[in-house]
């Protein structure tokens, strides 16, 4: 019998100091008889697909976002891989400005020489700030245009209530985020460079493998290791910030993600987001009302070359909805005027307008000329009368 008490008390020593959480899930949760984020500032819970929001706490107050500034580095890191123009395998010289860079780091020197790959791997695994700047740097040429590039896709997405001052998180009382800006961030990174997913799931690696300055990496999000589904994002922490974690999960094609701002504790910031996460898995589903591609409408006009238009949705249309609830009533209203090239539909989901789709046509549309017109009219009389 002390021997079981011991290992318990050992247990809950490993739990506390590593901010490992177990938990029972709970399919029957639900906002009335659950209450979330009580110890964080701020926080909120989204789901990835739609963006809908399912829980929210101050999830537009601006706070210090400490090193989930890195989210939006890996943006513009993934953004610049995506596009061709630098490549994992590409060569970084470290500068001086990330040699000399304190908090987390692998210790680079300058002029030392890094790949991209094990650069991000760095930033993404051990939330390295001095890989963060020299990517930083390679990419713009200076930190104050990587900035000035942060910022303005921070205004692409459609955020507003971040500004940033340095690509690596430091505290500075320009340099804020909000939590729902944060979850808009990371669903933003993950599904425009989903490949970003396979670093921050890895829970340790090492760089500089056949030299003398080997360096391990660990996960500074353990949610990676000790809760299924979970595959990232990223963790912050500063003195002012207090304890951060922006965290995503995926089971069963669903993903959410959650976010705390202002924890006591790493433990304690752990178990607020995968509450938040295993509610989101649980309760919630997303359905297809209309998938990307889908034939809305075939017309056929002689008037029109090619005389046979389709129309297809160039966007999914998604539903978000409890599981234990039916789809409810939908309908599509559909908008053709081929004159103006005015091609769309609006999408009603329990009689409210959810959704406005632009729809594709395959072809080029255009007037037929005389001659195509003649002949269509000829063909018409030909087959009407066999």
């Amino acid at each position: 019998m002390k021997k079981k008490i011991l290992l318990f008390l050992l247990l809950l020593f490993i739990c506390f100091n590593f901010g490992i959480i177990f938990i029972i899930p709970n399919a029957n949760q639900t906002n009335d008889d659950f209450t979330f984020l009580e110890n964080a500032k701020s926080g909120c819970l989204i789901e990835c697909k739609t963006g809908k929001i399912i829980f929210a706490k101050k999830e537009n107050e601006k706070l210090a976002p400490a090193s989930m500034t890195k989210i939006m580095t890996m943006i513009l890191v993934m953004e610049k891989i995506y596009n061709g123009s630098i490549n994992y395998t590409d060569m970084v010289i470290t500068p001086k400005e990330a040699s000399s860079l304190g908090g987390s780091q692998i210790f680079l020197s300058e002029g030392e020489k890094m790949s991209v790959h094990d650069l991000l791997k760095s930033m993404c695994i051990a939330s390295a700030n001095d890989a963060a700047m020299s990517l930083a740097i390679h990419i713009s040429g200076s930190e104050k245009q990587f900035v000035y590039e942060m910022n303005k896709k921070a205004k692409e997405i459609g955020l507003k209530n971040t500004n940033f001052i340095n690509p690596y998180g430091f505290d500075n009382d320009n340099h804020y985020s909000s939590s729902l800006d944060m979850a808009l961030m990371s669903r933003y990174l993950i599904l425009n460079y989903p490949d970003i997913l396979k670093y921050t799931s890895i829970y340790e690696d090492y760089i500089r493998e056949d030299t003398e300055k080997r360096f391990w990496l660990v996960n500074t999000n353990k949610l990676v290791k000790f809760q299924e589904g979970v595959d990232g994002l990223k963790t912050g922490w500063t003195s002012n910030s207090g304890y951060c974690l922006t965290a995503t999960i995926s089971k069963n094609n669903e993903r959410f993600i959650a976010v705390a701002m202002g924890c006591s504790s790493p433990t304690i910031r752990n178990s607020e987001v995968n509450e938040l996460l295993q509610y989101g898995i649980n309760n919630y589903e997303t359905k297809n009302l209309i998938k990307k591609g889908d034939i809305i409408e075939e017309i056929n006009d002689i008037s029109y070359n090619p005389n046979k238009i389709i129309f297809k949705a160039s966007n999914d249309v998604i539903i978000l909805k409890p599981k234990n609830e039916k789809l409810k009533e939908h309908k599509i209203v559909k908008y053709i005027n081929i004159k103006n090239n005015e091609y769309y539909i609006d999408v009603y989901y329990d009689n409210m307008l959810y959704s406005r789709i632009l729809l594709d046509s395959e072809n080029k549309i255009k007037k037929a000329s005389i001659f195509e017109l003649f002949f269509e009219v000829i063909k018409e009389l030909f087959l009407s009368t066999n």
